[in-house]
């Protein structure tokens, strides 16, 4: 089985890479749905509740755009969340690579992870594929979904410099040009 994690900055195709992995018979797992669905589990709420207080709660649940107000003005907040999440983030990574049923070929596990490198977490995959675009592309593209460029410039911010990720990869993809251009790389 050979993991591969795949990662980039916030709006520069780490999904649209994901989707055309899974097109080509690879196996994606997109950490953040991990992470919405570890976000309605009572003691992840608990514990999220005890870090930034009962004002994390609207109905019981996770106000997620709160937590982002707070985490990305504040790293140190981040690390405290990611502390909670990540360590169950990757419990069920292995777990879905544990049910995936072994055919004889080789198997591509894609894992979707925004902050392998900030985290340290490269040593847990055997191929680190980074997936760029310059940044003004990237901010046209979180425009387009209705993110604010203050919004969009917080979270680059708060990311590793897509530069310095380039390097570290063992591979990059360029999702700048066309669909057609991205195809070709993955």
């Amino acid at each position: 089985m050979l993991k591969i994690g795949l990662t980039g900055n916030f709006g520069m195709g780490k999904t649209t890479v994901a989707k055309l992995f899974k097109k080509m018979g690879a196996h994606v797992i997109d950490t953040d749905q991990i992470v919405d669905q570890l976000l309605q589990a009572p003691e992840v709420i608990d514990d999220i509740r005890q870090l930034f207080g009962e004002e994390v709660l609207v109905d019981g649940k996770i106000n997620k755009k709160y937590i982002a107000n707070i985490v990305f003005e504040n790293p140190l907040m981040r690390v405290y969340l990611e502390n909670i999440l990540h360590p169950k983030v990757f419990d069920k990574v292995e777990e879905i690579i544990q049910k995936i049923p072994s055919k004889g070929e080789p198997t591509i596990v894609v894992i979707e992870a925004p902050v392998i490198f900030e985290r340290g977490y490269q040593n847990r995959f055997d191929i680190i594929i980074t997936v760029f675009t310059p940044e003004d592309i990237a901010l046209d593209r979180l425009k387009r979904k209705g993110i604010s460029e203050e919004e969009a410039r917080k979270r680059l911010n708060a990311q590793f410099p897509i530069e310095m990720k380039k390097l570290k990869s063992d591979y990059i993809i360029d999702n700048s040009g066309s669909i057609e251009d991205t195809i070709i790389q993955v």
